[in-house]
This record gives C-alpha cells, sequence and structure tokens, in this order.
C-alpha cells in the first residue's frame, strides 16, 4: 500500500535564541513591536511537512510518496532524497522560483518565531493526485492555498481515505473551507492551539466535528495526545526522552507514525504510541531529518517504553 503525501518542501534556517522570549516581549507594547533576537546557532536543515513526514515514513518502513514543488534551489535537497531512498517522482520544479523557506528561531521553552516565504509552494495546485498510481491512502499537509483544497477533492473524488493536517496552514482557511475538509477527510490531526482555532472558526463542536470522520487526533506535546472515535476517547501517553534538543518538525515525526500504523491497520492504541515514539526520537535530535534507528531498535525502545510490543 503507497500513501500520497501531499505537503511542502522547504529549506529550514533554525536559529536557537538562548534566553526566553517573554522576557523581551512586553504584552502591553505588542501594538509597537519591535524586538531583535541574538542567535548563536544557526543551521541550515532540509524539511517542508511533505519532506519530513516521507523520511520518517522511510524509517518505519513504510511506502510512501511525496508530492509537492519545488524551485530552481532544490538540487542538494534532491540528493538527500536519493542518498535516503525517498521517491521524487511526484515532484514539480518551478524553474522562476526558490523552494519555499523558513525561518525559525527556538527559545528555552521551546516556543518558536517562524517567518516562511511559500515560493514554490504556491504552485502546489499543479499537481494532481491522479498523476500517481497505486495510493491507497493521502495526506493533506500544510502547502500552498489552492493546493490544499484541489488535493482534499481529488483524494474524495477518487474515493481514496485522507488525513486532514492542516497545521501552520490553517490561517489561510476560513471555518466553511475548514468544514469542508472536515467533510471531505477520513481522519484530522491537529495540536491543541489548532483544534481549538478549528473548533473556533468553523462553529462547530468537539462533538460534531468528531461525528465527521472516523478519528480526530489531537497532540498536547510533552502531555500526549488524545484519539477521539466513535468509540470513545483514547488516551496516548507521551513516551520518554533523554534530552529536549530541538522541537522542530516533531509534529511531522508523529504524523508519519500515524500513517504507518493506518496504511498497516493498527489499532488506535498501537498506532499512537508509534506515533509518540516518533515524535520523541525527533525532539532528540537537532533538524527534521536528522535522526536514524532500525526496526529492530524501533521495536525494542517501543517495548521499553509503554511496556507492550508492536502489533
Amino acid at each position: 500500500m503507497s500513501a500520497l503525501i501531499c505537503g511542502s518542501f522547504a529549506y529550514d534556517t533554525i536559529m536557537v535564541f538562548h534566553d526566553h522570549f517573554k522576557n523581551h516581549i512586553l504584552p502591553e507594547q505588542v501594538h509597537i513591536l519591535n524586538v531583535s533576537f541574538l542567535v548563536p546557532d544557526l543551521r541550515r536543515e532540509f524539511g517542508g511537512c511533505a519532506g519530513n513526514i516521507a523520511y520518517n515514513l522511510k524509517l518505519l518502513g513504510g511506502d510512501g510518496l511525496a508530492m509537492g514543488t519545488v524551485g530552481r534551489d532544490f538540487a542538494p535537497y534532491a540528493e538527500w532524497m536519493d542518498q535516503n531512498g525517498i521517491a521524487r517522482d511526484h515532484l514539480r520544479v518551478i524553474e522562476d522560483s526558490y523552494t519555499a523557506q523558513a525561518y525559525i528561531t527556538t527559545d528555552q521553552d521551546d516556543n518558536q518565531i517562524t517567518a516562511f516565504h511559500p515560493g514554490a509552494m504556491n504552485f502546489s495546485h499543479h499537481n494532481r493526485v491522479d498523476d500517481a498510481e497505486g495510493v491507497r491512502i493521502g495526506l493533506v499537509s500544510p502547502d500552498g492555498r489552492q493546493g490544499m483544497i484541489e488535493h482534499a477533492g481529488q483524494f474524495a473524488e477518487a474515493g481514496i481515505p485522507f488525513l486532514f493536517d492542516p497545521g501552520q496552514g490553517m490561517p489561510m482557511f476560513n471555518g466553511e473551507e475548514l468544514l469542508r475538509f472536515a467533510e471531505q477527510a477520513t481522519w484530522m490531526a491537529f495540536n491543541d492551539y489548532e483544534m481549538r482555532l478549528m473548533i473556533e472558526r468553523t462553529g462547530k463542536s468537539h462533538a460534531q466535528l468528531a461525528s465527521l470522520v472516523e478519528a480526530i487526533v489531537v497532540t498536547r506535546g510533552g502531555e500526549g495526545s488524545t484519539i477521539y472515535t466513535a468509540g470513545g476517547e483514547i488516551e496516548i501517553p507521551a513516551a520518554p526522552i533523554s534530552e529536549a534538543r530541538d522541537p522542530t518538525g516533531c509534529g511531522d515525526a508523529y504524523r508519519a507514525g500515524l500513517l504507518h500504523g493506518l496504511m498497516n491497520d493498527m489499532d488506535w492504541e498501537t498506532t499512537g504510541r508509534i506515533a509518540a515514539l516518533m515524535g520523541a526520537i525527533k525532539i532528540e535530535h537537532a533538524g527534521t531529518q536528522n535522526h536514524r534507528f532500525d526496526r529492530e531498535a524501533f521495536a525494542a525502545r517501543f517495548e521499553q517504553a509503554f511496556g507492550r510490543r508492536i502489533g
């Protein structure tokens, strides 16, 4: 079974601020905000939601097809994908654009301030779901606005179940549009803030939204996550970590775990825990695609973390 992962590819410029944003932002003065953060640590990483999810799914042994639009500067990223065995068949190069660029500053509380240049991502609607063959499951993650709308509609029209994961793309859509996504999707995934925003914008209660799909997954960082299904709420604990080095890309690693479970018909208790462990492994490493493991090591750590075996 192949998963078609529709979403962004980006270069992430990640900076670390050795203090707390809250110490430098005065709430009563935000209307004239003018701040500068000294960031001694800086690195450039391969990122973007589709790229990150495809990378993590590959680590789990999954067959993921990434679909996205990239710029004329994509060659180093393309080489990285080839080295890691990640297919590039459904990437479209937009020659007069740059690949999307994210500039992320993280403080010592793991809060983040991000500036994002979409670049080639704005042309994501040039790709079509039916360009890919053998797709049994899909994912609509943050991408160009029109691309997200069209890809969700194309999955629904083709009868392909898909996970709607709007992430940082939520501000692009009004309540009516978000509700349409919910009506088309099979599953939805949010962090706790995004879930509250989804409720506020659609005017639908948590229960009403949950009735539209087979499951809603809500992550809460170190507090774990909750999976809402027709059968009730399933609490998923956070996996233990050795060190929290970088939260960037943890949500994408978690989503790869969800896809892996769904592709292999696993129950939600197992699927959620695989996702949680993926997020934990990612946060222990700087960057979004610098962690590695083999399946035996993952299975052993899963059993150690949760007191049960996979499967």
